[in-house]
């Protein structure tokens, strides 16, 4: 499908898995299950963090937020992705593809702020915990998260209204299975080194700097653990955050993994190779936001006291 010079490109082919029908419909159970396990895990943990008053603490104000955040990401794609699977016209609008664009890397980018501001309060609940309500107060959580939002939101406005100015006029084959911003990049004909820049600074800003921020803090807390005496007094401090380690670790460790492993020089297997880049690409964004109610259920005590309390009291209010 190629274009000229003075063609208007009004849709994109979403290429995903074609070719490969018996893996659509595999792939399309599995990603409608995950997706409802998303919904119901951190709808869940939404609803408690809102109607269980001991949870009302800046911990779980950020945690509510990341699973809002979660549920929006996911709904960026994933429905649009499973529609795919099922139709053989996998196109998408040029004005579709670009608000794709936009809210799935303005809410990547809102995560990665926003799991720096979450290690800060780890921080400064362990570091510092006597001035912590004073330091981590109502005046303070909100603007962080909020800023988190604003920060998201900017990034994303600003590389999507560079990205759909470029010119399109090689051909309209998205090689993935949404609007991923450097696939659309790929098939400008115009110079992209002024996007790449720009791209350059954003994942500094905004992936770079939450993660150093996240590695100072963890390495003040995990100093600030080995200075207790007791090793119940040790286990009870790294408790109230090893959600959050355990959750930095799944997000920045699958994004390393997908842009830092070595591409291979093998050429007769790249359709296959290509097929499973996607592959990761697509669980990478399902598989975190499916984990993190699980983890922060499983590690968290006051989250499951918090769940069967809300379940006993819906039973026994019938």
């Amino acid at each position: 499908m190629e274009w000229t010079n003075q063609t208007i490109l009004v849709e994109f082919f979403l290429k995903g898995l074609s070719g490969y029908p018996k893996l659509e419909l595999l792939f399309f159970v599995l990603i409608l299950i995950m997706y409802v396990v998303i919904l119901l895990g951190n709808g869940t943990l939404i609803l408690i963090s809102i109607l269980d008053s001991h949870l009302h603490t800046p911990m779980y104000f950020f945690l509510g937020n990341l699973s809002f955040l979660d549920i929006c990401y996911t709904s960026t794609s994933i429905p649009s992705t499973l529609v795919s699977f099922l139709s053989e016209r996998k196109t998408i609008s040029f004005s579709g593809c670009a608000v794709q664009m936009f809210l799935g890397l303005a809410m990547g980018t809102t995560e990665c702020v926003l799991l720096g501001m979450m290690a800060f309060d780890r921080y400064v609940a362990i570091c510092n915990p006597l001035r912590y309500p004073v330091i981590m107060s109502k005046d303070s959580y909100v603007p962080m998260a909020a800023g988190s939002w604003l920060a998201g939101i900017i990034n994303s406005a600003v590389q999507t209204a560079f990205v759909v100015q470029l010119t399109f006029c090689r051909n309209n084959v998205i090689n993935h299975f949404s609007c991923e911003i450097l696939a659309v990049m790929k098939l400008a004909c115009d110079d992209i080194s002024g996007n790449e820049f720009i791209m350059l600074v954003a994942t500094t800003l905004f992936t770079l700097m939450p993660l150093f921020l996240i590695v100072i803090s963890y390495s003040f807390i995990i100093s600030s653990i080995l200075k207790i005496r007791t090793s119940e007094g040790r286990s009870k401090a790294f408790s109230t955050c090893s959600a959050h380690l355990t959750v930095v670790i799944i997000f920045y460790g699958t994004i390393l993994f997908m842009y830092m492993k070595p591409k291979s020089k093998e050429t007769h297997n790249l359709d296959d190779l290509d097929a499973t880049d996607k592959l990761i690409s697509m669980f990478y964004g399902v598989m975190t936001p499916m984990m993190n109610p699980l983890i922060y259920s499983l590690r968290n005590k006051d989250v499951k006291e918090a769940v069967k309390h809300l379940f006993n009291r819906s039973f026994f209010s019938k």
